[in-house]
This record gives structure tokens, sequence and C-alpha cells, in this order.
């Protein structure tokens, strides 16, 4: 009866837009991963990098990133998920102001360091706030819309790369265009901050305060007086006031769930995608084109990001999140394996890289893209939601800050070919891993999906 009552739910606009608020800090994370890749070579050139410190100066945020959403679970268990998610906002506009500042390349990883503090905190607590207001039908495509938030910030970032590098000339370039392209950050951190004052805490944190009329009065506002009643009823059956340790989250029925947590976090990161979007510019420079058509080639990678995460978000509910990460993930994996061939021929391949990658990131943006932020957000139970995926978004900033800390590395000594070989062989494993591990999640409320761990245990 419950899962007809999900279906028969109308769509709620209220959750829609409080999640598309919450959504917001998908597009600061986007935001910085975009900037970076149209920074990175005038910074480059100002500070005078080797291979070594512009992977340090890019994956300094992402260290910033993991200490963030290393401690977001125990602090949103403890101050709520809209606190945190204040914090996260402001942390991230300091951040934006000082990275536009330094003449030190210190200075400037400080900066980033701080903004990536917010950054991890925003990317583990979205989509954990937006799955305990949806119901189980929408869920899905509602996490999704951080993702969506995501590829928008990456999207809207490459053209304002292309145009702050298109406004002066080299010199200029190298001395104020990363600068500008840093500070245009504030925009989108202090719109994040002003929404955020808007939005109702959880009603499943609620509920662990013993807070059940406020819980109850949210649900009620989100998806109907009927609906909100059984849902709250659900809560109650599986409520624990007391908040798991790190240590309980290695009890029986908790280990699959936190395994799975963690190492498709993982697999999201080290099957290559921010290693194209971090380089993309120095990856088409690789075929031999110059900076600005560089630029310009990455605006593609931007718009295919966009489209393909909208088409994410109808086909999440409807195919469920098991299928579109083997099929995604296949794809992917063909894709980089191309993508290696083309610099192996070497001569006139600079086409047939583009598309390779082009469909790599397509096949990511309706598969690993979406469908990770998604299942971290629905597989932990309540009572550990915070600080299980603080743990999995911690192991996934790791694994970011290997990838953009030693790509530039391995294209050096490596070499391209052997680079994109190797992620393809990464997203091979991913497809078996998800394929005989990874269960399906579709049409489950969260409460069912914490039984489903139960009857594992």
């Amino acid at each position: 009866m419950a899962k007809e009552l999900q279906h028969r739910r109308p769509f709620s606009w209220y959750v829609t837009f409080y999640a598309t608020m919450a959504a917001i800090g998908g597009f600061l994370f986007g935001y910085d991963t975009a900037v970076i890749s149209g920074a990175i070579g005038f910074i480059e050139v100002r500070f005078g990098l080797g291979a070594a410190m512009l992977g340090w100066t890019v994956s300094s945020l992402i260290l910033g990133a993991a200490c963030g959403a290393a401690v977001t679970g125990v602090l949103s268990d403890r101050f709520g998920r809209k606190k945190i998610l204040i914090a996260a906002a402001a942390l991230f506009t300091v951040g934006a102001v000082c990275s536009a500042l330094p003449n030190t390349t210190a200075g400037l990883v400080i900066a980033r360091i701080i903004g990536g503090i917010g950054v991890g905190m925003a990317s583990t607590l979205s989509p954990v706030y937006i799955a305990e207001i949806s119901p189980a039908a929408y869920r899905g495509r509602l996490v999704s819309i951080y993702q969506l938030a995501v590829v928008t910030g990456i999207f809207v970032t490459f053209f304002v790369n292309a145009f702050i590098a298109g406004f002066g000339d080299d010199p200029w370039d190298i001395e104020y265009a990363w600068r500008w392209m840093f500070a245009f950050g504030v925009v989108p951190g202090v719109l994040y901050l002003v929404l955020l004052m808007f939005i109702p805490e959880s009603p499943r944190w609620l509920m662990k305060q013993n807070q059940e009329v406020r819980a109850l009065d949210i649900l009620e506002r989100m998806n109907g007086k009927h609906a909100a009643k059984s849902e709250l009823q659900e809560m109650l059956k599986l409520k624990e006031t007391d908040a798991a340790t790190l240590r309980e989250l290695l009890a029986p029925s908790l280990r699959m769930p936190l395994f799975i947590g963690i190492v498709l976090a993982v697999l999201q990161q080290i099957t290559g995608i921010n290693a194209i979007m971090y380089y993309a510019p120095e990856i088409f420079e690789e075929t031999g084109i110059g900076t600005n058509a560089a630029l310009v080639q990455t605006i593609w990678i931007g718009v295919v990001n966009f489209v393909f995460t909208l088409l994410a978000l109808w086909l999440i509910d409807k195919v469920g999140r098991k299928a579109l990460l083997v099929a995604g993930g296949s794809v992917m994996a063909v894709s980089l394996f191309a993508v290696g061939y083309g610099f192996y021929t070497g001569a006139d391949a600079g086409l047939m890289i583009l598309l390779f990658i082009l469909l790599y990131v397509a096949a990511f943006a309706v598969s690993f893209g979406p469908v990770v932020w998604v299942m971290l957000s629905e597989i932990f139970p309540t009572r550990v939601r915070g600080r299980a995926t603080a743990v999995a978004a911690f192991s996934l900033w790791l694994a970011t800050f290997m990838v953009s800390q030693f790509f530039p590395m391995l294209i050096e000594s490596l070499g391209p070919t052997t680079t994109f070989w190797l992620f393809a062989v990464i997203s091979v494993i991913a497809v078996i891993f998800c394929a005989t591990i990874v269960p399906e999640t579709k049409g489950k409320s969260l409460e069912e999906i914490e039984r489903l761990w139960d009857k594992r245990g």
C-alpha cells in the first residue's frame, strides 16, 4: 500500500524549489572544477610552475574539500543540515575572494584550501539534505538536480573563462585574467548564502532531535497531509535518537552500504572525469591546437555535460540506478580506450580525440555523475547518514585529489596514450563492480532501503 501511495503522490513543487536552492552547492563544485581549467595555464606561466607544483595548485582545493567532507557528518548531525550548508557557502565565498588576490603560489594555495573546505561540506551535505526532504518516487531526479547544478556551474564557467581570456592580450591574461576568473565565484557564493536562509531544516534530522511537530509541519508542506503522516510513521518505526559513532559504522548491517558507498565514490573520480575537467585545455593542446582553440573546444565539454545530465534527470527514476551505472560505465571504457588510441596514432587524430572525449563525458553525465550522488544520499540509514556520507565523500575527494595531483605527472612520464588506457581499465572494473555488487534502490523509501541492509546484516 505504501508503494502505491508513493506512485500516486503528486509531484511537489515545494520540494523542487527547496531542492533547487540546496543544490546550488553543486554549482559551487562545478564552478571550481571549471574555473581552474581556464586559469591554470596562465597561473603556470605567472608563477613558473613545474608538473608537481601545477598538480598541487589544482589539487589544493580538493585537499580542502576532503577536510570539509570529513567533518561535515559530525557537524551536520550535531547542528543540523541547514546551518552547516550556510557555513559552507560562507567559506566558499571567502575562498573565492582570497584566490583572486595573491602574488605568491603559497597564498593562492591557502585561499583554494579555504574555498575547498566549503565545497567539500556543500558537496557532502546538499545531496543528503535533498534526499531527506524528497518523496521516494521522485528522489532520484530531485537529488540529480545537485548534479545538474554541478554541470551548470561547469557549463557557465567555461563561457566565463573563454570571455575573460579573450578580453586582453597575453600579458594581461597572465597577470589578471585568472584573478577575475576566481573573483567571479563570489556571485554564486553570495547567492547560495542568501537562498539558504529560506530553506527549512531536514525533517529527518528534526526527528532525530525529538522535534516531531516541526518535522511533520515540514513534511506536510512538502508532500501533503496524508503522505506526511504515513512518512512520519515510517520514521518513528526506525527512530534511534543517538547519533552513531564511527566505530558503529562497521556494524554487520552497515558494512555493505559503507563499502558500496566508498567504492562508488572513488570509482566516480578515478575513471578520469576530473582529469578531463581540470586539464581539458592542456589535453586538447596535446593534439597540436593553440590555447584559444583549446578553450573553445572545452566549451563543447560543458554543453554535452549539461545536455546529458538533463537526460539523466528523466532516466534515473525510470530506468534505475544500477542499469545506468552499468551502461554508462561500458561506454566510458570504450571511449577512454579510443581517446588513448587517438593519441597513439598521433597525426590528424584531434577530431577523433575530441569526439570520444565528448562521448565519454555524455556517458558519465547520465551514469556515474548523478547516480553516485543519488546513491550516496540514500543507501545509508538515517541514524548514520550524515557521518557515513561524510566518510564516502571524504573518500571521493581523496580520490579526486590523487587524480588532479598526479595527472600532469602521468602525462609527462607515461604519455597520454597509457594514461587514458589506464582510466579505461578502471572503468571496466567499475562496470563489473556495479553489475555484481550494487543493489537497485529505485522507488524505495529511505526507510525501505534501511530495512534492506538490516536483512543482509
